[in-house]
């Protein structure tokens, strides 16, 4: 009998680069983060919501955007990725991007998480699409919906298929990998109290 390709998600590939230890605990051990007694966490599943109140007609017009899909799933059994994208953008010069809804706040930088997330997003748009993706958009919901375009380029894309080929080999192998470097994550990691140092 075949076994059932395994994927990981967006959210997996942030998790692993906050801190490979997530993987491990996440998926190879199954202990929760028990995420939904966190207020930022249950906030963020709520943007959703909160959503349908921005004009995003006036977001998609601002940038060009000629088309678009809601809310679309995305699996690749090529790239082991499965995940939701808010919207895929679509432009006139044949490209497509996804449109990020965050409810944080733009403070003059993008996190490195959030970048491989939207590439994760902008290889599952290319395979499912066969448009060619070289920027993303994340709106900013706590900044007054600030929009930002970043960069989706053709290292990143490679830096992400190797994280995602990262995250595998601990799945496969079954190991403990090395934790973050910050000390400052683990303050407020939900694993702090098992997680050998």
């Amino acid at each position: 009998m075949n076994q059932q390709p395994i994927y990981v998600t967006p959210s997996e590939v942030i998790e692993y680069l906050y801190c490979p230890r997530f993987i491990y605990f996440m998926n190879c051990l199954k202990i929760s983060q028990q995420e939904d007694k966190r207020y930022l966490v249950q906030k963020g599943r709520n943007i959703h919501q909160i959503k349908a109140n921005i004009n995003r007609d006036y977001l998609r017009k601002k940038i060009g955007c000629i088309d678009k899909k809601i809310d679309v799933y995305f699996s690749s059994e090529k790239l082991k990725l499965v995940g939701k994208v808010d919207e895929v953008l679509f432009f006139k010069d044949g490209t497509a991007s996804p449109l990020d809804f965050k409810y944080t706040e733009y403070n003059e930088r993008v996190y490195k998480t959030y970048l491989y997330q939207q590439a994760c997003y902008a290889l599952l748009i290319e395979e499912n699409f066969q448009r060619f993706v070289n920027k993303a958009y994340i709106c900013y919901f706590r900044s007054n919906n600030f929009l930002k375009e970043v960069t989706i380029s053709k290292i990143l894309k490679s830096k992400t298929k190797e994280t995602i080929d990262e995250i595998f080999d601990i799945l496969n192998k079954n190991y403990f990998p090395v934790k973050t470097k910050s000390k400052a994550r683990c303050l407020d990691c939900t694993y702090k109290n098992i997680c050998i140092k």
